[in-house]
């Protein structure tokens, strides 16, 4: 790997080329290299949005994008969500915006937009993680510093709960299903899917009550590690099993113990009942398909 260009490399070339191109008129960022709150590390994407006059041009001519470096791969999700109709149910005007997810040979990542003035005028304000580099023109309006509350964990309603309960022990038979018909991938896709993310949803509302919600457990639970026990979290990383149906089983049950410790605490935060019974039912079908296996 070519040797890392600094952080403060990558802004200066970001806002040289904004100034040396007036097609450009504003830079703002945005991610987690605005968030005050998120450990600084040189894996951090650059998540930069340019304001141009126009986009045409810049589609067509793909190579401007080298005078950021040179990249290793290059991802262009509007292109692709067009291209399929499959990723995505939206269809992209590029004559309105355009983005570019840039991997360089140096190991930087630039994650770049272009939008015309119209665009930013409606959507800049929907990220408070907005911080600007750059604004020609002083179209961009004033805002407060980049904070990250939007993405802090929202506490649940009472149905919520209920719900994401349900859903984790209903599946669960789904999973068991699988194991037993030897059906291993559509087995691991039901856990690690449907039943994860109900797991994760209620750690989250567990984690979310013993800090006020004012803190994010970022995406896919990735700051699982910084909020709970040592013990939990050990507990948590059982709940991933290898193709080994023995492992599997293993942690479907650690997975059952951990939900229930968590939503047994939620529960009394909500002031409402945990429902013992659908846990007792699902627990006793998972022995019993457990024990058809053997």
């Amino acid at each position: 790997m070519e040797i890392m260009r600094t952080e403060k490399e990558i802004f200066d070339l970001i806002i040289n080329t904004a100034k040396n191109d007036e097609r450009i008129r504003a830079v703002y960022m945005n991610g987690s290299r605005t968030n005050p709150n998120v450990p600084k590390d040189k894996y951090q994407d650059f998540d930069i949005v340019f304001t141009v006059t126009e986009t045409i041009q810049f589609v067509e001519d793909k190579d401007w994008i080298l005078c950021f470096g040179n990249p290793l791969i290059v991802q262009e999700p509007d292109f692709i969500d067009n291209a399929t109709k499959g990723f995505g149910d939206t269809e992209h005007d590029f004559s309105r915006r355009y983005c570019w997810l840039m991997l360089f040979d140096d190991g930087n990542r630039i994650d770049l937009r272009i939008e015309i003035k119209e665009e930013t005028e409606k959507y800049f304000l929907d990220d408070k993680l907005t911080l600007v580099l750059l604004d020609k023109d002083n179209c961009l309006p004033k805002i407060p510093s980049p904070t990250d509350e939007d993405y802090h964990i929202k506490k649940p309603t009472k149905n919520e709960y209920i719900a994401c309960c349900n859903e984790f022990w209903w599946c669960l038979n789904n999973v068991a299903k699988g194991i037993a018909r030897d059906e291993l991938p559509y087995a691991m896709n039901m856990y690690n899917t449907i039943v994860r993310n109900m797991h994760d949803k209620m750690i989250e509302w567990y984690i979310g009550f013993g800090h006020g919600f004012s803190v994010s457990a970022g995406k896919s639970g990735k700051y699982f590690k910084n909020y709970l026990s040592d013990e939990m979290y050990i507990a948590y990383k059982k709940t991933y099993s290898n193709s080994e149906y023995d492992n599997f089983w293993n942690a479907i049950f650690t997975a059952c113990e951990l939900f229930r410790k968590t939503a047994l605490n939620v529960a009394e935060y909500l002031n409402i009942p945990y429902n013992q019974a659908e846990e007792n039912g699902m627990i006793k079908y998972l022995n019993n398909v457990k024990n058809d296996c053997l």
